[in-house]
Parts: C-alpha cells; sequence; structure tokens
C-alpha cells in the first residue's frame, strides 16, 4: 500500500518574535498528521520564498543554506524509503524517528540468551542444578551455529524472529545437527523460554510460536535384568576410565539417580 509523504520547510515564529531572522522548521505530513523539527538554519522574512521552501538570493551563504535544505529533503525521503522496505509502520513520527535515528532499543538475540544464561548460573544450587545450565549453554552454541548458517551472522534483532525462523532452526537442528525428534522438542522448549523472556519485557510484537507445535514421541527404554547387571560389573576393561564409567553407571542402576546428577 503506497502512502503519500509531504515535506514542507517554512518558518516558525517564536511567541515573542519582534524582527530578526526566523528559524527554519521542516514540517513531515503523512494521511493528515504531522511532526516537525527545526533543521537548524535561520532566514530573514524577507528573504523566505514559501513556495519554493528556498532561501532567495545568489550569495555563497545563501546556496549554502538551500544546499543544506536540498540534501536534508532527500535525506527524509531515504528514512521513508527505508520504513517501507523494512515494511515498518509508516507515519509522520516514524519517518521522522527513522531520520533522526530514534527508536526503540535494538535488542539481540544472543545477548539475551547469554544474559538470561548468566543469571541462571548464579543461581546454580538454589533454583537450578548445573545440568539445567549446560542445557542452556549447549542452546547458546547450537543457536549462534544455526545464525551463522543460515544467516551468516553472530547475532539477529529478535523483533525480526517469526515463524519461519523457529521452523528453520527446528530444520536446522534436524538436519545439520542429526538431533532426534525428542531432542529437538526440548531444545526448542528451551528456545521458546528466550522467545517469552523477549515477549515479556515487550522486545516483540508477535509470539513466533503461535502456530508452531513439537510433540514427543513415545521412546520403549530398555530394562536392564539383574544377570545383565552383573554381566556389565564382571567385566574387565583395560582403561581406568572406562571402568569409572561403569561403576557411575552401575550406582545409577541400583540408586535411581540421574546420571547428570551423580
Amino acid at each position: 500500500m503506497k502512502t503519500k509523504i509531504s515535506l514542507l520547510f517554512y518558518l516558525k515564529k517564536p511567541g515573542n518574535y519582534l524582527k530578526g531572522p526566523l528559524p527554519i522548521y521542516l514540517r513531515i505530513t503523512v494521511e493528515s498528521r504531522r511532526a516537525e523539527f527545526t533543521t537548524g538554519r535561520e532566514c530573514e522574512p524577507s528573504r523566505w520564498n514559501a513556495v519554493a521552501g528556498r532561501v532567495t538570493g545568489a550569495k555563497e551563504a545563501v546556496k549554502s543554506v538551500n544546499a543544506y535544505l536540498g540534501n536534508l529533503e532527500q535525506q527524509l525521503l531515504d528514512a521513508h524509503a527505508a520504513l517501507v522496505r523494512d515494511g515498518a509502520l509508516i507515519t509522520a513520527e516514524t519517518i521522522k524517528n527513522k531520520y533522526l535515528g530514534v527508536g526503540p532499543k535494538q535488542r539481540l538475540l544472543m545477548t539475551v540468551i547469554a544474559d538470561h544464561n548468566e543469571r541462571m548460573k548464579a543461581l546454580i544450587g538454589q533454583e537450578y542444578a548445573i545440568g539445567t545450565f549446560n542445557r542452556y549453554k549447549v542452546l547458546e552454541r547450537h543457536t549462534l551455529a544455526f545464525l551463522k548458517e543460515n544467516f551468516n551472522t553472530i547475532d539477529f534483532d529478535i523483533s525480526r524472529i517469526d515463524f519461519a525462523f523457529i521452523a528453520d532452526y527446528e530444520f536446522y537442528l534436524r538436519s545439520v545437527r542429526k538431533m532426534g525428534n525428542n531432542a529437538v522438542v526440548k531444545h526448542m522448549k528451551m528456545f521458546r523460554k528466550i522467545v517469552n523472556i523477549c515477549l515479556g519485557n515487550g522486545w516483540m510484537n508477535l509470539d513466533p510460536y503461535l502456530n508452531f507445535k513439537g510433540k514427543f514421541k513415545k521412546v520403549d527404554k530398555a530394562i536392564l535384568t539383574r544377570a545383565e547387571l552383573d554381566l556389565i560389573a564382571s567385566k574387565e576393561f583395560a582403561s581406568d576410565r572406562l571402568a569409572q564409567v561403569r561403576d557411575t553407571f552401575l550406582f545409577c542402576c541400583f540408586t535411581g539417580l540421574a546420571y547428570s546428577d551423580v
């Protein structure tokens, strides 16, 4: 949809004005709504051409002001074109802010994940287990690798994360990382926590997980018999390291403790 934009240079009189040069303002109008700001230049009222929006005269100083105004006008048009390319909301205010470099602070995905992991690390033993922290460190590594693979970048503006990003990330885990279904579902669930942090802080407008679904597949776990455990226990290894791994595994079997906890 095309949006009509109008730019107007004019002189603005202050309330206590008596005489002398007046500041030149630029007014942006989009669909009858306006935004304005000072250009930082001045002009005597008698030398101002309101129709052309320029200073009259042939002196170098006049040419310099008019050249500045022409350049400013082009920069506003470029700002408008940039907003159109980005699919952003087009208003007089957003065009003004784009030109002035004013806007919401850019939030980057890897920065958010790193901050989350640092906070989690500080709470290990209180609210989180070391194993949980390690899984989020793996998430951090996989996410960085995904960004490099798919976007050739080491970080990503979270406002650009959409359903396609989530779907591509899941496909990357299955195809490139060769993860099984349940591992992928767990990984995407952890990534959703990061997305929820962004949504909760108002850094994202839409939930990219809205139409995303991941299902765990039932896995039939093999149960070792007492005879099989005895066979493992009696096995002799040439390496002390392997023997220690075997002993730890058997300890888990008899106590019910998770391997990561041990």
